[in-house]
């Protein structure tokens, strides 16, 4: 049986925490950066965890 092979377009957007949790840039932060204040710009910069229903597919596309 063949290996699954993992999905490049996610690994490159999604990292694996070490407790095993999804985490993720968040969007919004590409452009048209003035028209947002500042305390949305800094929460902007950082990163989330993405949700457990979502988590479950990405892991499995990431084969782990």
């Amino acid at each position: 049986m063949p290996k699954q092979k993992t999905h490049k377009g996610l690994s490159k957007r999604v990292k694996i925490t070490a407790r095993g949790k999804v985490k993720r840039k968040r969007s919004g932060s590409g452009h048209l950066m003035s028209g947002k204040d500042a305390k949305r710009r800094r929460h902007l910069g950082g990163s989330t965890i993405v949700a457990s229903a979502m988590a479950k597919t990405a892991k499995i596309k990431l084969c782990e």
